[in-house]
């Protein structure tokens, strides 16, 4: 584990209870989380926070599982999280925060505990609007949502945004995300559902088990197509996607399933086109931070929502495993744990 500065001669002492992860293991169904006690106080750097809510998701749950081979073990799982800052620099005591992390969980101890350890420069300040769980839950997918967009260029007015999985957790975010910024947004559902999630304007829905997206994409547009297509999916939609960019369109990629892509360089580059792949995991805690200051003032106007949470979706820390299991069976609500 990294070593921290050394802590404040003045700085509390807890006994954070934490979820610990052992040794890899091959599947979600095989993990056996612990929960263990350890003496945690904060750095010069820091502040020491009682968490009140963190988020599971689908990167936890694959650092678990092996798929992330710079996760180290043993070590605190979670990359994000809110509650109450118990312990700092003057002024900070008492301050509800929240914030998320690419490190946090992943290359030293996470969120998954009743207390953390982070960074001041790394904290945004919670809305008095929302709940601690919502709050815990915006994190990943808002970040990922948002440093794709912030890469290939914020979308304006008039602009039409292409979002491959809008029902899908960054989905719905870049689609609130774009349509704050006054975009068009077409979303891509793989069988016939509506579209699931907040957003400024309407988003209409292309439904990929029945009809050709790049074509009714072209035919939504004028025969323009769209000028920045957020694929969260992957390599299953990477040709629909290339074939609905517009004229110097953008096509943001956040995951895959095979690694290898057919891909024609001649539309590539006569269509001038622009890719971007974005991996979060790459952003520190103080950088994740800065991300999520930018979308404070959606979040503070009501263009941007927190994802609704279930009651049925909230876990206690001694039932991270069933957390774990719901994320890595690809449901679609946003798992959190509750420490107290």
């Amino acid at each position: 584990m990294p070593v921290a500065q050394k802590p404040d001669a003045h700085s509390m002492t807890v006994q954070a209870r934490c979820v610990r992860l052992s040794a890899k293991v091959a599947d979600a169904a095989s993990l056996a989380p612990v929960i263990e006690t350890h003496a945690l106080s904060r750095a010069e750097n820091e502040l020491l926070i009682e968490v009140k809510a963190a988020a599971v998701n689908p990167s936890d749950v694959k650092a678990a599982t092996g798929l992330m081979p710079y996760a180290v073990f043993p070590r605190t799982s979670g990359r994000d999280y809110a509650g109450v800052v118990i312990d700092g620099p003057q002024g900070w005591t008492g301050r509800e925060v929240f914030g998320s992390s690419g490190d946090l969980g992943i290359r030293r101890d996470g969120t998954h505990a009743t207390h953390l350890a982070v960074e001041a420069d790394a904290v945004v300040e919670k809305p008095t609007s929302l709940s601690w769980e919502e709050a815990a839950g915006i994190g990943v997918p808002f970040v990922t949502a948002m440093e794709g967009l912030r890469r290939a260029g914020i979308p304006k007015a008039g602009e039409t945004v292409l979002v491959m999985g809008v029902n899908g957790k960054v989905g719905q975010a870049a689609t609130q995300i774009a349509s704050w910024h006054g975009a068009r947004v077409i979303g891509v559902v793989r069988r016939s559902e509506p579209y699931e999630g907040h957003a400024n304007s309407k988003v209409e829905v292309v439904d990929a088990s029945t009809t050709e997206v790049a074509t009714r994409v072209r035919e939504l547009t004028g025969g323009k197509g769209a000028d920045i297509v957020f694929n969260t999916v992957g390599d299953p939609y990477f040709e629909a996607a290339h074939k609905s960019l517009a004229l110097r369109g953008r096509q943001i990629l956040i995951a895959a399933v095979d690694r290898i892509v057919q891909f024609n360089i001649l539309e590539f580059y006569r269509g001038q086109h622009t890719y971007v792949g974005i991996d979060t995991l790459g952003l520190s805690s103080i950088a994740t931070g800065a991300v999520l200051r930018e979308l404070g003032p959606g979040f503070a106007s009501g263009h941007l929502k927190p994802f609704p949470i279930k009651p049925n979706a909230i876990y206690p820390l001694q039932q991270a495993k069933a957390a774990f299991v719901a994320v890595a069976g690809s449901s679609r609500d946003r798992v959190i744990l509750r420490p107290a």
